[in-house]
């Protein structure tokens, strides 16, 4: 009788379960984030505020990615990702500027990265980068993303409700379909798709982690992803 280890599934069901995986934790993500009353001081400028750090740290990791990853396809894909998140800074910046905020005072670097950026940042493997990236990180985004739509439009505040439901999320889905496209290409290991599991659940546990330490020490839910 043969002792080989049996194969890994394929990429394509290998990231079929990912996301059902993911699934039950974005749900859980996006109750937390409406989770009680949204106190008045709760404003959507201060949100936007965190979006700036949330867009920069995620122009820069995919920037930081694209400079070592071999794959020519996923080296692209993160070069559009970095551009996106730019972009998606920069209207932002404009859009607080019309509220009466002088974004170029705001410096997002403030207080430091995030434990999420730094968990990134350290990824090796371009299976794992993607998985954590592009298809879990910005899964994650469109949750948010759709929370913060809803508050913007409660709040009666229409044009930044509009700027993350025509512009944002739109680069966000591509962002994470073209992380599912990847991720089937290249988790077709068993080593590679366990990698990619741990970086995937590690991402939705430090977001969450995030989340919950934001809300309980300044109060702030409803905030938007990158």
């Amino acid at each position: 009788m043969s002792t080989d280890q049996a194969p890994a599934i394929t990429g394509d069901e290998f990231v079929t379960q990912l996301e059902e995986e993911n699934r039950v934790s974005l749900e859980r993500l996006g109750a937390l984030s409406i989770a009680g009353e949204a106190p008045q001081e709760l404003t959507v400028e201060r949100l936007l505020r965190v979006a700036l750090k949330n867009e920069l740290e995620a122009s820069e990791i995919a920037a930081g990615w694209m400079t070592t990853t071999s794959e020519l396809d996923v080296k692209l894909a993160f070069a559009r990702q970095a551009g996106d998140e730019a972009k998606h800074y920069r209207m932002i910046a404009e859009r607080l500027k019309a509220l009466g905020i002088d974004a170029e005072r705001i410096d997002p670097r403030e207080g430091g990265y995030s434990a999420l950026y730094e968990y990134l940042r350290q990824l090796q493997s371009t299976a794992a980068r993607v998985a954590a990236g592009q298809f879990t990180r910005e899964g994650i985004a469109l949750v948010r993303n759709e929370c913060f739509i809803d508050f913007c439009e409660a709040r009666g505040d229409q044009e930044t409700a509009r700027l993350y439901r025509d512009v944002i999320q739109p680069d966000e889905r591509h962002h994470h379909d073209l992380g599912r496209e990847l991720l089937a290409r290249y988790a077709t290991s068993e080593n590679e798709q366990q990698v990619s599991r741990q970086a995937a659940r590690r991402t939705l546990e430090l977001a969450e982690e995030i989340q919950e330490m934001a809300r309980l020490k300044t109060g702030i839910s409803r905030a938007p992803g990158c």
